[in-house]
């Protein structure tokens, strides 16, 4: 049985935060589409002599299909749309319309993107999550399949999570990250999480998925006995279809859905 998923993300290695860890425990069983907005060409560069300014966009590129090479999983469409890195905001009904094309074609059961806070309130993310939920709705509008864009799910961080993360930092002697500062991580009501993924056996998986975003290497910025903490559960927020007051919280981006 082949499940259907489209990521839709601002920058290549948001979709390996957010999402590898599912993907991987569904390897062999999923039809993959990644679209992502940006090549990411304004990042950082964490060793100069991986990339200068002029070609960071294309190395992101590659480094984003090196990612899932790492992971073991080949998306069945991986596909960059090239706007500026910075600009989504500004780009509006046009993104929508491909997008909504993008979506008719591959025709997922499930759309995953960021939710209204972007997970660090980064300009693009915020962007691309508003933009994803027109075009999934859009796209409802305009299906002539009723096996379909099911759900839409969003990338979040349980606030108890964050909350623990903060009290480990402080136990190594570190500043914890303050949610009111630019590009830092947003907590969202531990109620409204939908769907919670232990990825914890695939976290190896994951972790050299990250890695291969080499320019970017900010999990070094963090003592490695952290790193699970971060990266060993994906969290997510059902966007669509409105959840039920009380609803046990799924294990799975496809749990609950009616087999195709």
């Amino acid at each position: 049985m082949t499940r259907r998923l489209t990521a839709v993300f601002a920058h290549p290695d948001d979709d390996s935060y957010g999402i590898a860890g599912s993907v991987a425990l569904l390897a062999g069983q999923i039809e993959l589409t990644v679209v992502l907005a940006t090549s990411g060409e304004a990042g950082r560069i964490a060793d100069p002599s991986l990339a200068a300014p002029e070609n960071l966009g294309r190395v992101r590129e590659e480094e984003d299909r090196a990612s899932w090479r790492a992971l073991g999983v080949t998306p069945a469409r991986l596909e960059f749309l090239r706007y500026r890195d910075g600009s989504l905001n500004e780009v509006g009904e046009e993104l929508v319309e491909r997008l909504v094309g993008l979506l008719l074609e591959a025709k997922p059961e499930v759309v995953v993107s960021f939710g209204p806070d972007g997970v660090t309130g980064h300009e693009d993310h915020v962007a691309i999550a508003a933009v994803a939920r027109e075009a999934f709705h859009r796209a409802r509008e305009d299906l002539d399949d009723e096996g379909a864009l099911f759900r839409l799910l969003q990338v979040a961080i349980p606030q108890s999570r964050l909350d623990r993360f903060a009290e480990l930092m402080r136990e190594h002697g570190l500043e914890p990250p303050d949610p009111t500062q630019p590009f830092q991580p947003r907590g969202v009501p531990d109620h409204t999480i939908a769907v919670s993924v232990d990825v914890s056996g695939v976290y190896p998986r994951k972790l050299e998925a990250i890695r291969a975003h080499r320019t970017q290497d900010e999990m070094a910025e963090l003592p490695e006995d952290l790193w699970p903490a971060i990266l060993s559960e994906e969290h997510f927020v059902m966007a669509w279809p409105e959840r039920s007051e009380g609803a046990p919280v799924l294990r799975g981006m496809f749990d609950g859905l009616v087999s195709p």
